[in-house]
């Protein structure tokens, strides 16, 4: 009976270690950028733009960019991604009247990291053709997830900026600068340790950022550095904590466990070793 109870104790504190990881290994839906309470305008990102890299739209994940612009043009926004995370860029161009336009157009997005290195996408459709009475063109993009390190022959996503291009690759020459309106928006989802690293950063890989010493000297003006500027709402992740250290420790006990109760029960089997009495 004590056996039996001693076995059910440590189920339970098994259970009890793995349940806060639990939610971070098994979420799979897109962060929420907002709760019941807050404002809503948090959700609203810029109303604009860049044409170039340098010149990009900044916005967080979970708000909505838009952008009026003609078509031909290249729109640039940039968002931070952080440790853990695997972006969505979602785009929905919204077309010329079909009177005004001479065929159809073939519409693109592309995502790019901190080091302008063209990031591949998972699956979504990152390229659609529109035909002539298509009135709107909806583009994704499921970036893989993002690692705290990587070799420096690899090209895997690593914290930092991600940069968005949307343009027409393909249509009409009479069809240029015709206006269009472009709707961005950004979701992640935790990955947590299932794609975790030994390694980390030095910093994000943030365009601008400053050398120790200038950034030393903002620091001292309270001016944020680029990569404070640069980061998300809650800052960037140390980058080597995840919860994969949960689960490796309760495996660890767990296994610990099941030995003393395998000891438990074969100590418990043994015959008696007391002398017959005469």
């Amino acid at each position: 009976m004590r056996t039996v109870r001693a076995l059910a104790a440590a189920a339970l504190a098994g259970a009890a270690l793995l349940g806060p990881a639990s939610p971070a290994a098994l979420a799979d839906s897109p962060s929420p950028s907002t709760s019941p309470g807050e404002d809503s305008r948090s959700t609203a990102g810029p109303t604009e733009a860049g044409t170039t890299f340098r010149t990009a739209a900044r916005f967080l994940p979970g708000q909505q960019a838009t952008a009026q612009a003609a078509t031909g043009d290249y729109l640039y926004w940039v968002f931070p991604a952080d440790t853990g995370q695997r972006p969505t860029v979602d785009a929905t161009v919204t077309l010329p009247d079909a009177a005004l336009r001479h065929g159809p157009a073939t519409w693109r997005v592309d995502v790019y990291d901190g080091l302008r290195r063209r990031q591949p996408c998972m699956y979504g459709t990152q390229s659609r053709a529109a035909a002539k009475e298509t009135a709107t063109v909806r583009l994704t993009c499921v970036l893989r997830p993002v690692r705290a390190s990587a070799d420096a022959w690899s090209d895997d996503p690593l914290p930092g900026s991600y940069y968005v291009r949307l343009t027409a690759v393909s249509l009409p020459d009479e069809d240029l600068g015709q206006p269009f309106t472009a709707r961005l928006g950004v979701t992640t989802l935790d990955k947590g340790g299932a794609y975790a690293t030994d390694g980390a950063l030095a910093a994000p890989l943030v365009p601008g950022a400053k050398t120790a010493d200038l950034a030393e000297a903002d620091e001292k003006a309270g001016r944020p550095s680029a990569v404070e500027a640069a980061a998300p709402e809650d800052g960037w992740s140390s980058g080597w904590w995840s919860d994969r250290w949960l689960w490796t420790a309760a495996g660890g006990i767990l296994a610990a466990l099941a030995g003393i109760g395998g000891y438990v029960l074969t100590r418990g089997g043994r015959p008696s070793r007391v002398p017959p009495t005469a």
